[in-house]
């Protein structure tokens, strides 16, 4: 049996926790991905976190652009050694992967970057993906990382992109205001108004909120792959889809 190959990006918001890394929802994320590669999954995983671990170190202003990319250059080896710590647990190996920004600009770029992914995948170690933030502002600017995993799923050969996130689905409106809002449980349209809405983060580590997933998940479709939004705080719908087949809850976005 073939192994299928996945993107999971998981957020600031569901790594940290009263200004700490939540090491409980790390652990319960390395398990979720030990039990996918059990289950003939190759998993690269996108992860943000490494300004918010800096900050435990040193409580740098992150409102300054210049103390964000000095805290993760400080957090990021403090997220490896970490996750490195958590895989080990399930006898697997994880490795750092940092791109700039400009990477996906240059096919020149992107053909050495996927041969690494590739090399790493084969030898069964899971390649942790983030922004280089000291030496690129965007990801830190905005957008969380949300589409640098869609471009991570498209240009590396992924056919599914799985965002873990505070926020837990789609909905026609915006839950947290309305009582009556509705899960919209598979999205195969995304209309101009809901990809140019304004961005709502809700954390004080995040960047992005549910415009930069809408935004991920257009792009992916119009390259004719998928991206699965569901909550990064419990992992039962993740763990249905990819592991029983059975869609539960989240939201699934793809074309017809």
């Amino acid at each position: 049996m073939a192994r299928k190959r996945i993107v999971i990006k998981v957020g600031s918001h569901v790594l940290t926790e009263d200004g700490n890394i939540a090491k409980v929802r790390m652990l319960a994320l390395v398990e979720l991905i030990s039990m996918l590669k059990a289950q003939k999954y190759d998993v690269i995983l996108v992860s943000s976190g490494a300004v918010a671990a800096g900050y435990t170190q040193l409580p740098l202003d992150r409102n300054i652009v210049a103390n964000k990319q000095a805290l993760a250059a400080i957090g990021q080896p403090l997220l490896l050694s970490m996750y490195q710590e958590k895989f080990s647990k399930f006898g697997l190996l994880c490795s750092q992967v940092l791109f700039r920004a400009d990477v996906f600009e240059s096919v020149k770029h992107i053909n050495h970057a996927k041969i690494a992914i590739d090399t790493l995948l084969h030898n069964n170690v899971v390649p942790i993906v983030n922004e280089n933030d000291t030496v690129s502002i965007e990801e830190l600017v905005f957008g969380d990382n949300d589409r640098l995993s869609a471009h991570v799923a498209h240009h590396f050969d992924a056919k599914l992109l799985v965002i873990l996130s505070d926020i837990d689905a789609f909905y026609d409106k915006d839950p947290n205001r309305y009582n009556d809002a509705k899960r919209r449980a598979i999205v195969n349209t995304i209309t101009n108004e809901e990809l140019e809405a304004d961005h709502t983060p809700n954390n004080e580590f995040a960047t992005g909120g549910i415009v930069t997933k809408l935004q991920s998940a257009d792009f992916l479709m119009k390259h004719g792959k998928e991206m699965f939004l569901a909550s990064g705080f419990d992992l039962f719908d993740v763990k249905s889809l990819l592991l029983e087949g059975e869609h539960v809850g989240g939201t699934l976005f793809k074309v017809n």
